[in-house]
């Protein structure tokens, strides 16, 4: 028995050292094995294709030799580092409990975040490397004081750092006599563009991947059948995981039954009257909220570019005053989100994924007309006015917006989820529920600010990684907490896909747009 399973160990061994690299990496994750055993098994194979290729090394160059050696350890090593990396990530177990307890609803909001932080990453290290960098190797010491209040308002100090487009140089970085030289223009220009074209193709794979896997071939990837024989995971052991894994199958086969299980419901016409007359009065509420709310953030920057050119610059009443328009704009968005919300409940829609997808509607017209509003103060007022580095200036003006906006997305949780569920739990009327829609629509309306103002704030991609890892700790939290589930079970392997598309269009069509006249200019 013991010579057996030894030559089906070979056995195994040769047919993987065999395969591709991605056919190989597919073959050992499906094994019914602990990781322990895989890992065992791949470092198995490596050795075997080490061997393969040391015993025709006779026959192939020496360069060929070293090169195939190099790729060999690069891919050891990555395979080290990524095994690393999964344990050290702070959100993996979050993430199973959220799915466990809330749903696969309530995890699509969560795991869309974790996706936007992972691109903020990717930013921050492209424009701190080929940007920020050389700056720092050319730059000159600030003199400007430092009072603690361009934390919020983002001037003053700041003015002078490599937080603002104005501050980097436009000439030819060169150390060293007859030596390389760095243009910072090209590399300014280039590395936001190439970044641009980047995200461009990740948000075009992504809808693509998420497209397919949700709507074109669902039953291959959701496997209703399979989730109650074949799903369960026989190297699970601690008490615990059981339980979660257990909540986690019982919660996805509830979602899978709802949708067999669903009611069509048959209205009178004068139901369907009253029903269709109360949308039609609802969205004219909605439209009518977001158009007043435009107008009012227009007149606003009209009178907070005339504070700022008439005004001084260092003045901490005058900057205390400029602080006057992010709240307005946040107070706003954080507001009439809630108002959309009960115009969701009062229309009683049949089934919670459709109240979400037309609330989603509602807030994403509210959001990006209050950002094409601000777009277009910036490109047609401030850009022509009498402002020394206008670049700058929308810069901070973003800067403020994404701060603002973070410190009302903490408040929406305490006032949003918190007090409701006080209040709730003294009138006897529950807990809330997360609002999925709100909430994913704060996450698009930052990332759309971030993506502005990568030309005129290099460095914002970095604030806006400390914000979205605190909004995640904080609404994890808050969920625990003050939340309950969902009180209609319903499955949501496309909303994900809906995320994603929201966050491509309008949002990042239409930064680009900006963007490009911006740089046309």
């Amino acid at each position: 028995l013991f010579l057996h399973g030894l030559y089906a160990d070979e056995k195994l061994v040769e047919n993987l050292a065999s395969m591709t690299a991605g056919e190989r990496i597919k073959a050992i994750q499906k094994m019914p094995e602990t990781m322990r055993k895989k890992r065992e098994i791949r470092d198995k194979v490596l050795k075997e294709i080490t061997k393969k290729s040391n015993h025709h090394s006779t026959r192939l160059p020496c360069c060929t030799q070293c090169l195939q050696g190099a790729a060999l350890a690069f891919r050891q090593f990555g395979n080290t580092v990524s095994e690393y990396f999964t344990s050290l990530q702070f959100w993996h177990k979050s993430l199973k409990i959220i799915g466990a307890e809330f749903g696969t609803s309530v995890l699509s909001y969560f795991i869309f975040l974790k996706w936007l932080l992972a691109f903020n990453v990717f930013s921050f290290l492209i424009n701190f490397s080929f940007i920020t960098i050389p700056q720092f190797i050319a730059g000159e010491p600030n003199k400007l004081s430092f009072t603690g209040l361009e934390l919020l308002t983002g001037s003053g100090y700041f003015q002078q750092t490599v937080l603002y487009y104005g501050f980097y140089t436009n000439a030819t970085i060169s150390k060293i006599t007859d030596g390389a030289s760095y243009n910072m223009q090209l590399a300014y220009i280039f590395t936001v563009g190439l970044y641009f074209v980047i995200c461009f193709l990740i948000l075009l794979i992504s809808m693509a991947k998420s497209f397919c896997r949700n709507f074109i071939n669902p039953s291959m990837y959701s496997g209703n059948a399979s989730k109650l024989l074949c799903t369960w995971d026989f190297n699970i052991t601690n008490e615990k995981a059981v339980k979660l894994k257990q909540k986690n199958l019982s919660t996805q086969i509830k979602e899978d039954l709802s949708e067999v299980n669903r009611e069509v419901l048959n209205f009178s016409a004068k139901e369907r009257l009253v029903r269709l007359a109360v949308h039609v009065a609802s969205w004219a509420a909605s439209l009518g909220t977001a158009v007043a709310a435009c107008a009012g953030v227009y007149f606003l920057s009209i009178n907070n570019l005339k504070l700022f050119v008439e005004g001084h610059k260092n003045d901490q009443e005058s900057q205390a005053a400029m602080l006057v328009l992010p709240i307005v704009a946040s107070l706003l968005n954080t507001l009439i989100p809630f108002f959309y919300s009960w115009l969701g409940h009062l229309e009683k829609f049949q089934t919670p994924g459709h109240q979400i997808y037309v609330t989603i509607a509602r807030n994403i017209a509210l959001k990006i007309s209050i950002v094409g509003i601000l777009c277009y103060y910036w490109l047609n007022v401030v850009a022509v006015s009498e402002s020394e580095c206008w670049e700058s200036l929308i810069g901070q003006d973003i800067y403020r917006l994404v701060l603002v906006d973070f410190i009302f997305c903490l408040l929406g949780s305490f006032f949003g989820e918190f007090l409701r569920r006080i209040i709730g739990t003294t009138l006897k009327r529950g807990l809330p529920e997360f609002d999925i829609a709100r909430n994913v629509l704060d996450l698009i309306y930052a990332q759309t600010l971030t993506w502005i103002g990568i030309l005129f704030s290099p460095l914002l991609p970095g604030i806006q990684i400390i914000a979205f890892s605190i909004v995640f700790c904080v609404k994890k939290v808050s969920l625990v907490m003050n939340c309950q589930p969902p009180r209609k079970v319903w499955r949501t392997a496309q909303m994900t896909t809906s995320f994603i598309f929201l966050l491509f269009f309008p949002s990042f069509l239409g930064v680009l747009s900006v963007v490009g006249v911006t740089v046309w200019r």
